[in-house]
């Protein structure tokens, strides 16, 4: 039934107007053609990302958005550059790190936090 259809991350948020500096230009999404009142909307690919504000943003203390990345070092440094802070879990099993990049079997990955404390992941292969 679900196989076929399209699947939107969808991410709660306190305040849209950091929500928006933040995904817009710190992660450099470029919004959907379509928006609707009290929600952003941005096209990544074949998928989409919805924000919107949630009195239970930042509540969830897992990954909420994975982004597949051609490498996490660089999209790392990207993102450091415009003052993302990158999340160390250094208790993670056969995972070890480096910097802010955990290396776990063939991937690397990276998390970071958006401004509400949704967490957010980057992930390339080695």
């Amino acid at each position: 039934m679900l196989k076929a259809r399209i699947a939107i991350a969808t991410v709660g948020v306190r305040d849209l107007k950091a929500a928006r500096k933040f995904y817009a230009e710190t992660l450099g999404l470029q919004p959907s053609d379509h928006q609707e009142e009290g929600t952003l909307s941005y096209r990544i690919g074949d998928s989409e990302l919805l924000v919107y504000q949630s009195r239970f943003a930042g509540t969830n203390q897992a990954t909420a958005v994975t982004w597949i990345v051609a490498d996490t070092e660089d999209a790392a440094a990207a993102l450091s550059s415009k003052g993302v802070r990158f999340e160390h879990y250094d208790d993670l099993p056969e995972t070890r790190r480096t910097g802010d990049i955990h290396f776990a079997g063939k991937l690397k990955l990276a998390w970071f936090k958006d401004p509400d404390g949704n967490i957010h992941s980057l992930v390339s292969s080695l």
